[in-house]
């Protein structure tokens, strides 16, 4: 049992922006495990808890996490390739630097608070994954719906990230920049399309060992986002002031505002203004927190005031990175004289990094294109039960694999993020209703698992109709699409409250009601006895050479590339210097990031090692 409890701690470190746990949770009998929906004539109630899906059952306490767990999950999973994408789009809407700097905050800390405040206590109370709720109190067809738009999102997601990727590969083979919505190059699509078959193959095969590298590369990818914008910010301001130094912040405010985010479109024309600035922001994650997807993530807190840790995520991978590639984005549309809504992301690392550009290039967009890809082979499985895994995985990477050619599909990531919360939001107003509101006036959150019915009507009715309404509103263009959420949700709410009420939600049902109160004691008493024989405590390695192998990649890995960036940034008086400093940053960050890797990759498989040594 020892192994299974460190598989979840595992899982739970998995990184990636949009992640789920893994659905497919090791058994450790014979018998298969089932969910809590039967589909033969043994009811819930009968069956033993031992026998049911851990999946389908609330997190018990002995598996639940603290506030630092957290930090360093949400710290990882939102520094990814998309970064340097989202970046470029505020400059080519036409942001100021003003705008940016305080819309981008605002922003950024309303989806903080909504982690918080709407997220964080349905998780913490219920402790199941969103995707086991709707299994648990939703029926049979609404979770098969669900799934069915999760898939689509997720391939759109991965296709994005795997575009990204070969938009560095394309450099080295001398192909022209994609600037079309299609490949204008055969080659192009032939990279796309391989790196898309390898994603497949790891999906299909899973992925843990693609799992474990991307938990070591969150803090190589911070660093090298920062370390981007500041070797590029003296050539920025070479180009305004013709001086290669910034005397103090108003003079970095000004250079940005000249140069970067000047309040004008890729058009020519006024950008977008604060409002659309802070929706932006708030809404890149609105599946996630409103939409409760990450119910999955904070199942696992102590507390619901952990919600307040994806700050580590908002504000770094949300602000400073964004913030940061914006600026190299625009110091590489300057100098390869392209629009910056058409630069390509492997260019952008690579006039910022060097040959390092490559790696993070490749590195960002994969192992964010992995996890997504084997998620939306998971909830495509959900739509099709009878379909294996394997195969479901094959038929949804090959509809990745043609998409990952379309340069269009990365660049309008900002609006698929958008749309995906607008489809995805009406179904956590659902929940959120049932969970805060039907208590407090008299109605049951479980009425429908209480009533037996096979279908919740009342869900599927509100899901169908806040779609309308909210594809309506954006049609009509009453509000910016970024904030249609607030409407859609609100509407989610009050009509599914509405319509649960008429179909007897504010009814009682007394025998099912103590059925169910001794189903819940039984997992009571289940989880009681996970606890005595789960005794995962993880070991630190203390050994000399597991202390000095971290020492080299935090040292060389880690602060001689910040500390060349730096040199770079404020000690380069003339153009002959900067030029100077940042060969020398090029030529010497990517041997540091081999050496960071390697050792890296070496220290957690002796820590692995280690530690099940200490198990035994």
């Amino acid at each position: 049992m020892a192994a299974k409890a460190s598989e979840h701690a595992y899982l739970l470190n998995r990184k990636r922006a949009f992640q789920i746990d893994n659905l497919e949770t090791t058994n450790t009998t014979n018998a298969p495990k089932r969910g809590i929906m039967m589909t033969d004539n043994t009811t819930l109630y009968d069956r033993p808890i031992s026998e049911i899906d851990d999946e389908q059952l609330p997190v018990p306490q002995h598996r639940l996490h603290g506030a630092g767990h957290f930090l360093g999950l949400y710290g990882s999973e939102h520094v990814a390739a998309t970064e340097f994408v989202i970046g470029a789009a505020f400059v080519a809407m036409g942001a100021t630097i003003g705008d940016i700097l305080i819309g981008l905050l605002i922003g950024n800390a309303l989806a903080v608070l909504s982690f918080w405040l709407i997220t964080a206590p349905i998780a913490v109370k219920t402790r199941l994954s969103l995707y086991s709720y709707l299994d648990n109190y939703m029926g049979a067809l609404l979770p098969r719906l669900y799934n069915g738009a999760n898939a689509l999102i997720f391939i759109a997601i991965s296709a994005a990230m795997i575009t990204v990727s070969a938009t560095a590969v394309r450099a080295l083979f001398d192909i022209p920049p994609q600037i079309h919505p299609y490949p204008s190059d055969i080659t192009f699509a032939l990279i796309a399309a391989s790196a898309s078959m390898i994603a497949v193959s790891v999906a299909y095969f899973g992925f843990n060992v693609v799992a474990e590298f991307a938990t070591i590369c969150t803090p190589w990818l911070m660093v090298m986002f920062t370390a981007g914008g500041m070797v590029l910010i003296p050539s920025l301001n070479d180009t305004l002031t013709g001086h290669t130094s910034l005397a103090s912040f108003t003079d970095f405010i000004d250079l940005a505002g000249a140069t970067v985010f000047t309040g004008i479109n890729a058009q020519g024309e006024p950008g977008i203004g604060l409002f659309e600035v802070i929706g932006f922001a708030w809404a890149a994650n609105t599946f996630a927190h409103f939409g409760l997807v990450d119910m999955a993530l904070l199942r696992y807190a102590r507390k619901s005031v952990y919600g307040l840790c994806t700050a580590t995520g908002m504000m770094f991978g949300h602000y400073i990175a964004w913030i940061s590639a914006a600026l190299m984005g625009a110091a590489t549309a300057s100098v390869m004289k392209l629009n910056v809504a058409v630069v390509s992301p492997g260019d952008v690392a690579y006039y910022a990094l060097g040959a390092t550009g490559f790696v993070i290039v490749v590195i960002a967009g994969w192992t964010t294109a992995n996890p997504n890809l084997y998620r939306a082979g998971l909830a495509a499985q959900a739509v099709f039960p009878t379909v294996s895994r394997q195969k479901i995985t094959l038929m949804v990477g090959a509809v990745v694999v043609v998409g990952s050619c379309f340069p269009f599909i990365y660049r309008s990531i900002l609006p698929i993020l958008a749309y995906a919360g607008l489809v995805l939001v009406p179904v956590g107003g659902i929940v959120f209703a049932e969970q805060q509101i039907f208590s407090r006036i008299g109605m049951k959150p479980n009425w429908h698992r209480l009533k037996g019915a096979k279908d919740n009507m009342p869900a599927l009715i509100t899901w169908g109709a806040c779609l309308i309404f909210g594809f309506a509103l954006n049609a009509i263009n009453i509000i910016p699409f970024v904030y249609l959420f607030l409407p859609t949700w609100a509407l989610s709410i009050l009509l599914y409250t509405f319509l649960a009420k008429q179909a007897g939600a504010g009814e009682h049902y007394p025998d099912a009601e103590k059925r169910e109160a001794d189903f819940n004691q039984r997992i009571v008493e289940h989880h009681k006895e996970l606890a005595q024989t789960e005794t995962y405590n993880p070991v630190t390695d203390t050994t000399t050479l597991s202390k000095l192998i971290k020492v080299v990649w935090i040292v060389i890995g880690l602060l001689v590339p910040a500390v060349l960036a730096w040199r770079v940034l404020f000690n380069s008086p003339d153009l002959y210097a900067y030029h100077d400093n940042r060969e020398l940053f090029y030529q010497t960050t990517i041997w540091c990031t081999l050496i960071y890797f390697a050792f890296a990759w070496w220290g957690l498989q002796r820590s692995k090692k280690f530690s099940k040594r200490q198990s035994v």
